[in-house]
């Protein structure tokens, strides 16, 4: 069982979840390069209009001196550039989300589903979890664009798309459902998916700029080519990124059920009575 039944301190949660990547890789990981390569196609007319400087993107400024640094170019489309950035990654972490939370729940369930079975639409309510991915992800879009709000968005709203799976709930049910979860327990999952994200997001950076590095030693750096390497270079690690937290999201979810509802005590009841179905893993509507 890759997620025990009981409370987990922070780093057990965060071994459950490169373990439940580890079991579920050859589900997950096409999914997030199919995910992060429209990502990318996406943020790639908006990095060229704002006239941000791979790898990290960061904002252009005009010619100056030593004495004047020059003027931020295009302040408004790199703040936007961001915003969309920061939607689309929420998106793609809850449509992960929903493949995420049907593994963690088929090894709590004492069943490994094969990477067929669990990309498979029956049971998975596709519908809701895509909802869920787009309402976040617009909300995520608003909050980026007022500056700090974004974090609150990512710490409440990241547990919807297992709520809709484990929980059976109906998209706005989710959403109010994630909010709760994260409150609990002095905000303890909440501040757990933030820090998870910004430990993901440290590694992400560091490989841009080492992915820039190399190009610039082997004298890859032009202009033609810096641009596409670097995109290119976040694809990859978004790939292993995304799904990491998307597990995260799942191991999580279930953690704080067991933490706060007894959900590990409803399990090994329920296992004593017969087999264990999805069913028991739902909440009362």
């Amino acid at each position: 069982m890759l997620l025990p039944l009981r409370p987990l301190t922070v780093g057990e949660l965060l071994d459950a979840a490169v373990s439940l990547l580890r079991a579920h890789g050859r589900a997950l990981l096409p999914v997030a390069l199919v995910l992060a390569t429209i990502e990318q196609l996406l943020l790639a007319p908006l990095r060229l209009a704002a006239e941000a400087e791979p790898p990290i993107y960061l904002p252009a400024f005009s010619a100056g001196d030593l004495f004047d640094p020059g003027e931020l170019l295009h302040p408004g489309l790199h703040w936007v550039m961001l915003a969309v950035g920061a939607a689309t990654e929420v998106t793609i972490i809850a449509l992960l989300g929903g493949l995420t939370a049907r593994a963690a729940g088929a090894d709590l369930l004492g069943r490994r589903p094969s990477a067929r079975e669990l990309l498979r639409p029956h049971g998975g309510r596709i519908g809701a979890v895509v909802v869920v991915a787009l309402v976040v992800g617009a909300t995520m879009f608003a909050a980026a664009l007022t500056g700090p709000a974004w974090f609150l968005v990512y710490a409440l709203l990241g547990l919807a798309a297992p709520a809709v799976v484990l929980d059976r709930l109906g998209p706005g049910r989710a959403l109010w459902r994630s909010a709760t979860l994260a409150c609990r327990a002095g905000l303890r999952a909440a501040g757990i998916r933030v820090l998870g994200y910004v430990a993901w997001l440290a590694i992400r950076v560091a490989l841009g700029i080492g992915a820039y590095a190399a190009l610039d030693a082997l004298s890859l750096g032009g202009a033609e080519l810096t641009a596409p390497m670097s995109a290119l270079a976040w694809l990859l690690v978004n790939t292993i990124a995304y799904p990491t937290l998307a597990c995260l999201d799942a191991a999580l979810h279930l953690e704080t059920r067991m933490r706060t509802e007894g959900l590990d005590i409803l399990l090994s009841r329920a296992d004593r009575r017969g087999p264990l179905t999805p069913a028991v893993l739902g909440v009362g509507r």
